[in-house]
């Protein structure tokens, strides 16, 4: 089982460097969107990938600034894993993910079911399902399919459609839920 993760030795003393500054000023948020003002000045994002045998557990940004090697991370994690094809995965589409996950209040790891797709893979998802969009925000690394045990469909959908961050797509009978970082939609049952 390949593990990857950004909490290294310098990265957890730059993060008690930054935890340390935060007890003593006040967090701003003015430059967060809507649903991550309560995210706070770390961004973490935890996901499995069972296909791959993968785990990711890694801070990604600090104090309103993306960690450049930790999204790099995140892009290879949630490759079509396929055809091990990466694409760099849209910011706003990881901030979504995690900020649902906050709001879920877990500290299980988001199952990754679908990350990125090459069109070879969407092509060959659409010949199988008619659930399978031609032009699928997957596509463009602006969408992830994703799980939890412990919690419900409905209770992840919530926590995503809350976020009025993107499209949300409930898949009740395949047990995920889709979140992307397009229009602000829903569908599914």
């Amino acid at each position: 089982m390949t593990e990857v993760s950004s909490l290294s030795m310098t990265r957890r003393a730059l993060l008690g460097a930054f935890a340390a500054t935060t007890v003593v000023a006040a967090p701003t948020f003015s430059n967060a969107a809507g649903f991550l003002k309560g995210a706070g000045d770390i961004r973490r994002i935890r996901m499995t990938a069972p296909r791959t045998g993968e785990t990711l557990d890694t801070i990604y940004w600090i104090e309103g600034e993306y960690i450049r090697d930790a999204v790099k991370e995140i892009s290879y994690f949630m490759r079509d894993w396929r055809t091990d094809g990466v694409l760099n995965i849209d910011l706003r589409t990881i901030d979504i993910m995690t900020a649902a996950h906050n709001m879920l209040d877990v500290t299980e790891p988001y199952m990754l079911i679908s990350g990125y797709r090459s069109p070879e893979t969407n092509a060959m998802l659409r010949s199988r399902s008619s659930g399978v969009a031609k032009n699928s925000r997957h596509l463009k690394g602006q969408a992830a399919d994703l799980r939890l045990g412990s919690r419900s469909v409905s209770q992840m959908y919530r926590a995503a459609m809350a976020c009025h961050g993107g499209g949300v797509g409930r898949y009740t009978r395949s047990n995920f839920v889709h979140m992307d970082c397009g229009p602000v939609r829903s569908w599914g049952s």
